[in-house]
């Protein structure tokens, strides 16, 4: 991770930002995986420094809840370090994953001022580190600098194509298919060589990937197990090792259940 003094000055330029800052998403855009721009990248140092000075910072470990669905809304939060769960609770009880959100961007939204309540939570999901930006002093700098106006706006915009494409997805693409998807995507993001394949060398657990393809922990647990008597996955301990990524290509691209129980759908609103 970058050392805090640099974070603190407004750092975090492209160059330097950690490998495996790309953002988590269910899309089936290549584009998007990479995350929208860093919303501090076009700012110039004095323009970093004057947003920052508004700015307080925010430690939570892993697990903490940093904003939560139907609380009071006052402005957005810079992650620094770490990784943000963005997740909407659908009336009855049912949670899926938006987005995970990496180092350079900011959570908070849609809504990046105040006056407002979260239309969904926001937990760290790893150790991390935030900067709070008050509602009533992001719009004074938002007015005051038009680049910083311009990277909320993309931020923005990027992030409303995420959620209309998961959307999209969790309408048109059976549930074994977005899993599929969804293991080929972490390959991607977090693949390591090993003996086997390619371990997917960050924690998810089974109930954290229900929660981003849509479906229950144990129809998740039992696809892998599946998966694995087929030869297409290893899991070792708390991983999972990928062993023939032709074949999860071929199961994203058409409808194959492995023979496992079709899980309940999701209530409606909690694709929104």
């Amino acid at each position: 991770m970058l050392q805090a003094a640099n974070v603190v000055r407004g750092a975090v330029p492209p160059a330097v930002r950690p490998a495996g800052s790309s953002s988590l998403l269910l899309t089936e855009n290549q584009q998007w995986i990479g995350g929208p721009p860093a919303l501090m990248d076009k700012l110039t140092p004095r323009e970093r420094e004057l947003v920052l000075k508004q700015g307080r910072r925010k430690v939570l470990n892993r697990g903490q809840t940093l904003f939560s669905q139907g609380g009071k809304h006052d402005g957005i939060w810079l992650i620094e370090s770490g990784r943000i769960r963005v997740f909407y609770t659908s009336p009855l009880g049912r949670e899926i994953t938006l987005a995970y959100w990496h180092v350079g961007n900011f959570v908070g939204g849609p809504e990046v001022f105040e006056g407002t309540v979260h239309q969904w939570s926001g937990v760290a999901s790893s150790n991390c580190s935030v900067v709070h930006l008050p509602g009533k002093e992001l719009r004074s700098l938002a007015a005051e600098i038009p680049n910083l106006a311009i990277g909320l706006i993309e931020g923005l915009t990027f992030k409303g194509k995420c959620y209309s494409a998961l959307a999209q997805m969790l309408g048109t693409r059976s549930i074994t298919q977005r899993l599929a998807h969804l293991l080929l995507h972490l390959v991607e993001l977090y693949g390591v060589e090993d003996a086997d394949g390619r371990v997917i060398a960050a924690a998810f657990t089974h109930a954290d990937i229900a929660h981003m393809v849509g479906a229950t922990r144990q129809w998740v647990t039992i696809s892998l197990k599946r998966m694995q008597e087929k030869g297409i996955v290893v899991t070792k301990r708390s991983q999972i090792v990928v062993c023939r990524t032709d074949v999860l290509e071929e199961m994203r691209g058409q409808a194959s259940d492995l023979g496992s129980p079709r899980p309940r759908p999701l209530h409606r609103q909690a694709a929104l």
